[in-house]
Formats: C-alpha cells, structure tokens, sequence
C-alpha cells in the first residue's frame, strides 16, 4: 500500500539537542580539537564592565568559522544558515528554543575590533585548524579562478605540510573579510570611524564550498 508522510507536531518532546548531534559529527569533532579560549584574553579590552552583555566573543569567532567553511558571505545568511542546523547550534552552545544574535551584532562586533585585530584573530583561529589538520590546502579551478583553502570534513586526522598551507588560509581570509563586509548591513563610512547601512545585499562570489 503506498504511503504518503504527514507530521503532527506534539506539544511536547523528551529530546535535547545532545541526543540530536551524532557522536561523529563534525562539529563535536571540531569542539573537541579547536581551543579557543584564548580570545577572551585577546579580545578583553574592547569590552567595558557595565552595559548589556555582547555576543561571547568565542561564539562570535565560531559563527564567522562556519561561515568560511561553508562559503557564508552575508551575516543575514549565516545567521539563517547557525539557526537552521543543530550540529552548529550544538557548536555555539545555544538550545533549540535559543534565539542567536541577529545578523546585525556580527557585522558591529567585527566593526568593535577592526579590521586588523579581525583579520589578525581569525587568521590565528584558522591557523589552528590547519595545526589540527582540519584544513587541506589544494586550490581547486573554478571559471579560471582559482580557489584556496577547502576544509576536510571527511578526517581531522588528515594533514598536509602547515608551512604550505597556512599561507593560503592567510590570505584567503582577508578574501573572505571583504567579502563578509561587502555583503553586511552595516559597514565602516569611507574616512569615518561610524557604521552606515548598505543597500548592497549579499556578494555574489564563485567559490568552491569548503565542506565535503
């Protein structure tokens, strides 16, 4: 007899989001082997000790890492994208009924650092994933471009040389930065230290995506 599938959702379920992320996930995998403690010290003095509290600056690096590994370049976009996946909710540390920051409080908290201080921390994040082997290096042609960096979902145990490959996630980084502030809501005035809406969208940009 042919069936065809319906779903009644129930009022209420005996689940948490644990029970719903494979012990093989990537995201537990990476969790595991990516320490980012350090960005609490690094990123201290930006923060007064009154007032509403901002994103966790860990999160917030952690956000803009599933962005780069899944070619996110638009803090609308990626916000949908954390919001819709429970393997990277479960990475952020945030529940099921939890709502995540707008899209808008990316885009001011990478604004609060600035450009260098951005760069410089997420090229540190990215370098670490290369130590860790979480990140391949071969460039791949797309449209006579070519493309750096794709990420290995397969094995974190696969490594190839750091020296090599680290540069090309440097560099791709200040790329991928552009990128995001191209595609942001909110974005430095030209000789201004002020945020101004933008009108522009999200870019259009032909990249290999860095997940397999």
């Amino acid at each position: 007899m042919q069936r065809r599938k319906d779903i009644q959702p129930k009022m209420m379920y005996q689940v948490n989001i644990d029970m719903l992320v494979h012990t093989d996930n990537f995201y537990r995998k990476l969790s595991q082997t990516l320490d980012l403690s350090f960005l609490y010290k690094a990123t201290a003095k930006y923060y007064g000790t009154e007032g509403q509290e901002s994103i966790d600056p860990v999160v917030f690096f952690k956000i803009c890492l599933v962005g780069y590994l899944n070619n996110i370049n638009s803090d609308r976009r990626l916000i949908d994208y954390c919001s819709n996946c429970l393997d990277v909710r479960w990475y952020l540390k945030y529940d099921i009924d939890e709502e995540l920051p707008w899209h808008s409080t990316i885009s001011r908290t990478r604004q609060l650092y600035g450009e260098e201080v951005f760069l410089s921390l997420f090229q540190k994040v990215l370098s670490l994933c290369v130590e860790k082997g979480m990140v391949r290096g071969k460039r791949q042609a797309l449209d006579s471009a070519y493309i750096k960096a794709n990420a290995s979902m397969d094995s974190l145990q696969e490594k190839l040389v750091v020296s090599e490959v680290e540069q090309e996630i440097i560099d791709d980084v200040e790329s991928y930065a552009k990128e995001l502030n191209e595609g942001s809501e909110f974005k430095l005035a030209p000789k201004t230290n002020e945020l101004t809406p933008t009108d522009k969208g999200t870019v259009s940009v032909k990249r290999q995506n860095r997940k397999k």
